[in-house]
């Protein structure tokens, strides 16, 4: 009957399952699929446009808008990394006992289970023989232990021990990324600004919630600009020019941010999002009296009514920096004196647009001042040297485990009759085709040797 497991083994054999990998791993590639399909940390608001009340309470109740903070997601790394442990620390003591205490005496049960073996017989002693091969292993492959045991001579090399270990630079890898997450996710955060043109913020509001965050120092927007692509009213590139003011000295003056080029200060990201307008655009008009071919030069603020020559007014009703491809245009009203009132488009690309209307005034747009505000994502994540750190050695680790491979080579000498009988065998303990054919060209070499 078999022996009931104690619970200790029976929780640490549950660790070591190359099950619960699988599965952990199945948990984690799903769960990372629904944070790519839903949206992460937005707005209540904007979760509220897409789905229905119910299904947004349900969602929210599962952490499924901020995911990977949700206690069953990290659950889900904290499962992988103990099982990502157990099965290194299960396996460690076997690699570590083959690389650094290796079989130094071949026998013919180990000869049995190579894929890799030569034999030879060859004229001349024992002695004159090792020699040869051991200078042979030397030359062709590493050099040799050798080990002399009831009359029989044996050699062992072995080259790069220290492949069996890239497999745990890679786990070692894996455990530090989770860790830099971990440390990201608690003390690091993701928000937003919205910072006007000649103003600066000293606060960030984080995703989903309404308190705000102290930078403990201020960023200031002195200027923002917007491109176009060429007849549309597509932007082509939008850019802030930021100031970092710390302790009321300056730390970076007027550094230009635009997207994927970020402003970085003291651990602190500022990545190019959104931009907007604020308050009511002021626009330079020029109204040309038809009669009399008299000009007058109109500031005006969207919105403003200012009057004209002979007892008119107009006003700004509304204005766009790109209308319809056309570039910045306004739609103006006038009243004349009797009252009359009459709504046109005047545009800055075409001034004498206007022109060609049968009224008693000509307008035509100059110029115009918009205010803008630029929109900053804002993040902040202490972990990020530990996950670049973890990154490096996942690289080095997948590089050794790979490419490079712990090779060993046994070669067994003793007296057969009135010669010597050679037995050469070795194994890879990975990319065994690649040592098949290097053991191939060996056992060219090792005939020409013993020929010769």
């Amino acid at each position: 009957m078999r022996a009931k497991k104690n619970p200790i083994d029976a929780l640490w054999d549950f660790f070591c399952s190359l099950k619960l990998t699988i599965v952990t791993l199945i948990l984690l590639a799903v769960t990372s699929i629904i944070g790519t399909v839903i949206q992460q940390n937005r707005s209540p608001e904007e979760y509220l446009q897409e789905y229905s009340e119910s299904t947004y309470r349900l969602l929210d109740s599962l952490q499924f808008f901020d995911m990977y903070h949700s206690w069953w997601f990290l659950a889900l790394l904290g499962v992988f990394s103990l099982n990502l442990i157990a099965c290194s620390i299960n396996r460690f003591p076997r690699v570590w006992k083959a690389a650094t205490q290796p079989v130094l005496v071949a026998d013919d049960s180990l000869f049995q289970t190579f894929s890799n073996v030569d034999e030879h017989l060859v004229a001349g002693s024992v002695d004159e023989v090792k020699a040869r091969l051991e200078t042979f292993l030397k030359q062709q492959f590493a050099s040799p232990v050798v080990t002399e045991k009831e009359g029989v001579v044996h050699l062992f090399s072995q080259k790069m021990p220290y492949a069996r270990f890239g497999v745990y630079i890679t786990h070692l890898s894996i455990l530090i990324i989770f860790i830099g997450a971990i440390i990201g996710s608690l003390w690091g955060y993701k928000a937003y600004v919205n910072i006007v043109e000649g103003s600066a913020e000293s606060r960030v509001w984080p995703r989903g919630s309404n308190t705000p965050i102290d930078l403990g120092f201020s960023v200031r927007c002195d200027e923002f600009s917007v491109s176009y692509y060429e007849g549309s009213n597509r932007p082509k590139e939008f850019k802030s020019l930021l100031t970092v003011i710390d302790g009321g000295q300056i730390i970076t003056e007027r550094r230009p941010v635009i997207v994927n080029d970020p402003l970085s200060y003291k651990g602190i990201t500022f990545y190019q999002s959104s931009y907007g307008t604020t308050g009511d655009a002021v626009l330079k008009l020029k109204a040309t009296v038809k009669a009399t071919g008299e000009t007058v030069d109109l500031t005006v603020r969207q919105g403003q009514r200012v009057s004209l020559p002979g007892g008119a007014s107009m006003r700004v009703v509304d204005f766009a920096p790109s209308y319809q491809n056309f570039g910045p245009g306004a739609r103006l009203e006038v009243v004349d004196a009797g009252g009359k009132r009459s709504s046109f488009l005047v545009l800055k690309a075409f001034p004498g647009f206007d022109a060609q209307r049968s009224a008693d005034f000509a307008f035509s747009l100059q110029d115009f001042q918009q205010r803008y505000y630029t929109g900053l994502q804002v993040a902040k994540d202490p972990g990020v040297w530990v996950v670049w750190v973890g990154c490096t050695l996942m690289i080095i680790g997948s590089m050794v485990a790979f490419f490079l491979s712990h090779r060993r080579i046994w070669v067994t000498i003793q007296p057969v009759g009135k010669k010597t009988g050679v037995k050469i065998g070795g194994t890879a303990h990975r990319n065994q085709p690649g040592f098949e054919l290097f053991f191939d060209e060996l056992k060219k070499n090792l005939k020409s040797e013993l020929a010769s």
